[in-house]
């Protein structure tokens, strides 16, 4: 059997100040592919994140997502200390990446400019809301805000009201950016020896992502109609009930597949000339009359039976699935997608999918959750931290340690001094 590769990060080092999910999304992958992330969390409970919702044996569903093999360490940056110890970390890494609020790293001595003054070798990642510069870069951004000021909430939905895309999309693609853009300073350093500064907003992210509109509707003269589950510019494209109750989604992207929509599963060869129909803008200009057609037709077929038309067409479809239906997908089982992984509190493992990007040779790392300050007395340790001086720190509150002896296996957090108030 051929050995595994080695992870092809192995060796980097990225100390993380991040929350919520753009900038975890982008520091998981990065541990997918063997960095050492060192996740820098709050005192009082750490990421609040991890209290988004308790489905997950009493995690939070993004958490879990979010933070696989990763090192967990709690700090009060609000402490000299707590700043001492980021800097002794930051002084070992190779990546550094904060998304906290507009402003906060800057004013603690942590923002791209004085970091990389005083370590020239090191790259470092902001992760914004609407940029840096600007009149808008003092504002917080969540998904959702994001999703409004870029436009697409306003194309997505049904005629009557707008909604919400069910996946945070603007936290993703900027969590994507961010991940794509270290990997790029990485190889830029590694070929030329230069540390870039990488910057990713999510309101540009997404507006990559609303380019297509942006077109459609800077030189179109309107922008597309928000209707629903179809498509806004391809006809027919969208959910058609069979008679079982069954929704199944097709797609007409070319002529052949509108001849063969026509012949093979309506059986109304003549519409392929009709008028009305012959070129894509022609059908998207009489959708409701299209529609009307097909649904038709599909009031008198069961689902298995329309969607075996379809393939006998060769034209796109598939059934609208539940979630619960998605986590079973064949694509899913048959490939052995799925791996256990461990998290806290959790009486057995977890159920994680595998990254999506296979790399020849090379097995994505896939360890566990970590707790709140699994990790800190340890990475303290390494620092150099005696066993004394990390009781000393808990005493402070300065750190929050979850065994300072043996925090690499324990999820269990010691209750320290609040000398906050």
């Amino acid at each position: 059997m051929t050995e595994p590769l080695p992870l092809p990060l192995a060796g980097i080092t990225v100390v993380s100040l991040e929350q919520a999910v753009a900038a975890p999304f982008a520091t998981r992958q990065l541990a997918d592919l063997g960095a050492r992330v060192i996740k820098v969390e709050r005192r009082g409970g750490g990421d609040f994140a991890r209290r988004y919702d308790t489905t997950v044996h009493g995690q939070a569903s993004y958490f879990v997502w979010l933070n696989r093999s990763k090192e967990s360490l709690t700090l009060d940056l609000k402490e000299p200390e707590g700043r001492e110890i980021l800097h002794e970390l930051i002084a070992g890494a190779d990546v550094f990446v904060q998304n906290l609020a507009p402003g906060a790293a800057d004013r603690m001595g942590f923002g791209s400019a004085a970091l990389q003054a005083r370590y020239p070798s090191l790259i470092t990642c902001t992760v914004s809301g609407y940029g840096t510069s600007g009149s808008w870069s003092g504002r917080k951004a969540y998904d959702l805000l994001v999703q409004c000021q870029t436009g697409l909430l306003s194309i997505t939905g049904s005629p009557d009201e707008p909604a919400r895309s069910g996946i945070s999309v603007a936290d993703i693609a900027g969590g994507m950016y961010a991940y794509s853009g270290i990997l790029s300073a990485l190889f830029t350093r590694a070929t030329t020896g230069r540390a870039l500064t990488v910057e990713v907003s999510l309101f540009d992210a997404l507006a990559e992502w609303m380019s297509q509109p942006a077109y459609y509707t800077r030189y179109g003269g309107t922008q597309p109609p928000r209707i629903g589950a179809q498509h806004a510019t391809i006809a027919p494209y969208g959910p058609f009930t069979a008679a079982d109750g069954k929704v199944v989604m097709l797609s007409i992207q070319n002529e052949r597949e509108w001849d063969a929509l026509c012949v093979t599963v309506l059986g109304l060869p003549a519409l392929v000339d009709d008028l009305r129909f012959v070129t894509g803008p022609d059908r998207v200009a009489h959708r409701e009359e299209l529609n009307a057609i097909v649904a038709e037709r599909f009031a008198d077929l069961g689902s298995e039976d329309a969607m075996e038309l379809l393939d006998r067409a060769a034209i796109a479809n598939a059934g609208v699935n539940s979630v619960a239906e998605f986590l079973d997908h064949p694509a899913l089982t048959e490939r052995d997608r799925w791996r256990d992984i461990s998290v806290p509190g959790a009486p057995g493992p977890v159920q994680a999918l595998l990254p999506p990007v296979d790399l020849g040779g090379v097995g994505p790392r896939m360890d566990p959750v970590p707790a709140a300050g699994r990790d800190t007395g340890r990475i303290l340790a390494e620092l150099g931290r005696s066993a004394s001086d990390i009781e000393g720190l808990c005493a402070r509150g300065v750190v929050e340690v979850a065994d300072p002896y043996h925090a690499d296996t324990s999820d269990h957090i010691v209750p320290t001094q609040d000398n906050s108030s």
